[in-house]
């Protein structure tokens, strides 16, 4: 072990690393995968006031809350996958250097393990499309109903037409993200 002048090793300053970043990583998983269920009790209540007060320009407030919670979704799902990323490529390695172990012991193992499973595409796919359909298709149709309703003023259809433009925008970033985690896979 070698140890910098202050009597930690550098191994343990590594152990104290990892354990900081999969804290981190634990806590945005929870905070990014509570984003759904937000994002789907919000939408019930916005579409429950709409059916109740029979106004669909009410409808109009579920782009907004639907692009804020995925993006703050697909943030944290970056950064998870930052993380994972910086375990697997720099703290593994050196761990693993500074064993001595000549290759025969990976420091993290289950770090890259666990990305092995052969379902993992399909996975990964089906979780961009249940991505894609909370954060975008919810409040597309949101606005299709609203379009197809009475006539609404300029202002309203102006306004929503920016709303679609940011939820298509959001949906193009959700699958970018997805497509460079395959990638990175």
């Amino acid at each position: 072990m070698s140890e910098p002048a202050g009597g930690i090793s550098v191994e343990q300053l590594l152990l104290v690393e990892y354990q900081s970043v999969k804290d981190e990583q634990r806590t945005r998983i929870g905070f990014r995968d509570n984003l759904l269920y937000v994002t789907l009790a919000v939408s019930a209540a916005i579409i429950a006031a709409v059916a109740q007060a029979k106004q669909t320009s009410m409808l109009l407030a579920l782009p907004p809350v639907c692009i804020v919670l995925g993006w703050t979704y697909l943030v944290n799902d970056e950064k998870i996958s930052a993380i994972g990323r910086y375990v697997r490529k720099e703290l593994s390695p050196r761990l693993t250097q500074l064993s001595g172990s000549n290759g025969e012991f990976a420091a993290f193992g289950w770090e890259e393990a666990h990305r092995g499973d052969a379902r993992r595409r399909s996975r990964k796919a089906f979780q961009c499309l249940v991505d894609l359909t909370a954060f975008c298709v919810l409040p597309l149709a949101g606005l299709l109903v609203f379009w197809t309703d009475q006539p609404s003023g300029v202002l309203l259809i102006a306004l929503s037409a920016l709303e679609a433009v940011a939820v298509i925008g959001l949906g193009m970033q959700i699958v970018l993200y997805a497509k460079a985690s395959r990638r990175a896979m």
